[in-house]
């Protein structure tokens, strides 16, 4: 979706959006259309019974003067805050995304929208107009997109540089929800690889990519294990950012990158196993992150790591009962072939504390069903051994609107996971699995090294729209991280 901004008025013809906020309907004003246009648009409202709630939508025609009609829509912003344009943005662009309009102009004149409030109408406009029809040949035609561009008038002073930002965020969302809804005979570990180097070639990212050979030399057993059953070979993807300088990165941000999940010898169920290739959400989400991040040129020193395999069933794959050694040299027994993102992760943690130690870890992982059963598709969990790294991880999700919500961790839980014969098992007992997954990754974390884990297993996908999405891949993950950055590691 293109956005731009202008000064110069409409044309007589276009269709044309004013924001109203709450109860703000009686002080709309406008000289883009005439006073009779602009009382049969109020009338409209008042039948429909609009009252400028957030994503709210009054869509009506006027004479245009000229012999034709003009389409005219009354967009409800709330109370004026910043979600709540951010949810008017979203709302116009879903209802008019396959009305045949190529072009739609929103006029802010009057409105009072700070820059930053604007900056995320037109970031939640352009980010609903994601879709992934590249594999679609039949589509009807008017199931097809057609609103390519939107035009904002009258925006404050300061929303350009609001604005270059938004985009930069827009753009990370793009390649992660890409990558989630790409099949998986198109994604796998080094594709993946593949795709975002060509996406974030000339940002400034520092690459490392490690292929099996040198993970082997690093002794990384874990990570290999689950591959081991597959013909694609994994990888380890790292994108550096040293936006404050050199220097190691403050923040690492760790990424699940199973592209695709069988369960392997542990076979999930025929149903609903196409949905693994979603499996690689949290690396998805990393990678578009780091996008955003280095894209807007943040003033921090970041590392987003990604560990990428397929789990598949194959007679080299690991089975139940194996004992795998990862790479910070402690055993696993494995129990359940299914419970592989908590192998992928402890080695890619392992692997960036030794080789860039930062002071604090987040790891991003769609790992167990557990939280889908206790969350469903409004939060991530979180799990953090520190409470301040929580908390500010908590406001990030409400400021950005990827929610997440807090689970506890504890040495109750941890006993769960010891196992007879080597150092842990790589599952615990039926109840309280996502705090056992959590507890698991934990025991990789250092002394000393701040850490939270957030199971995104329900959000990365929907089967519904939402503000800012269409069916299907969500981006979730990467705002809340963009702000997490911002506001808790800029220089």
């Amino acid at each position: 979706m293109q956005i731009d901004f202008s000064t110069a008025a409409p044309a007589s013809a276009a269709a044309i959006a004013f924001p109203v906020e709450k109860d703000g309907l009686a002080r709309l004003a406008t000289t883009l259309i005439d006073a009779a246009a602009l009382d049969l648009a109020k009338a409209a409202a008042r039948a429909s019974r609009f009252e400028g709630e957030a994503a709210s939508v009054v869509e009506t025609f006027v004479a245009d003067g000229a012999g034709g009609v003009r389409r005219v829509l009354l967009l409800g912003t709330g109370a004026g805050s910043e979600p709540d344009y951010e949810r008017a943005g979203g709302a116009l662009t879903a209802r008019l995304l396959t009305s045949g309009v190529t072009s739609a102009s929103v006029d802010f004149t009057g409105a009072g929208a700070t820059p930053n409030a604007v900056a995320r109408f037109a970031g939640a406009a352009a980010q609903r107009g994601w879709r992934h029809d590249v594999y679609r040949t039949k589509l009807p035609e008017k199931s097809k997109p057609t609103l390519a561009s939107i035009v904002l008038h009258g925006t404050p002073d300061g929303t350009d540089a609001a604005w270059s930002k938004q985009k930069a965020l827009t753009e990370g969302l793009e390649l992660t929800r890409t990558l989630v809804a790409e099949p998986p005979n198109k994604i796998y570990p080094e594709t993946f690889v593949a795709k975002v180097l060509a996406e974030v070639e000339g940002l400034g990212l520092e690459v490392t990519v490690l292929g099996e050979d040198e993970m082997r030399e690093l002794g990384m057993g874990a990570i290999l294990g689950v591959s081991q059953g597959s013909a694609k070979d994994a990888r380890l993807l790292a994108l550096k950012w040293s936006g404050a300088g050199a220097g190691d990165p403050e923040l690492a941000l760790v990424g699940k990158g199973v592209t695709f999940d069988t369960g392997g010898i542990s076979l999930k169920p025929g149903p609903g196993m196409e949905d693994m290739k979603w499996d690689m959400g949290g690396a998805g989400a990393v990678v578009g992150a780091m996008k955003a991040i280095a894209g807007r040129k943040a003033k921090a020193n970041v590392i987003g790591v990604c560990g990428l395999v397929e789990n598949m069933p194959d007679g080299d794959a690991i089975r139940p009962g194996d004992v795998l050694t990862s790479m910070s040299g402690q055993t696993i027994e494995i129990l359940n072939t299914d419970a592989e993102g908590r192998l992928v992760l402890c080695d890619a943690v392992t692997w960036v504390q030794r080789t860039h130690h930062p002071k604090t870890i987040v790891d991003l992982a769609t790992l167990t069903g557990a939280m889908i059963v206790s969350l469903g598709t409004e939060h991530g969990g979180i799990f953090a051994n520190d409470d301040a790294l929580a908390d500010e991880l908590l406001a990030a999700g409400k400021a950005s609107g990827d929610l997440l919500w807090r689970f506890p961790l504890s040495d109750a839980y941890n006993k769960l996971i010891d196992s007879p014969i080597a150092d842990m098992k790589n599952v615990g007992p039926r109840g309280a699995g996502s705090i056992t997954a959590a507890q698991f990754i934990q025991r990789f974390v250092e002394p000393g090294v701040k850490w939270a884990h957030l199971d995104i297993a329900g959000m990365v996908w929907a089967d519904k729209p939402g503000p800012n999405f269409d069916k299907g891949a969500t981006g979730y993950g990467v705002r809340l991280l963009d702000r997490f950055v911002a506001d808790n590691f800029e220089a």
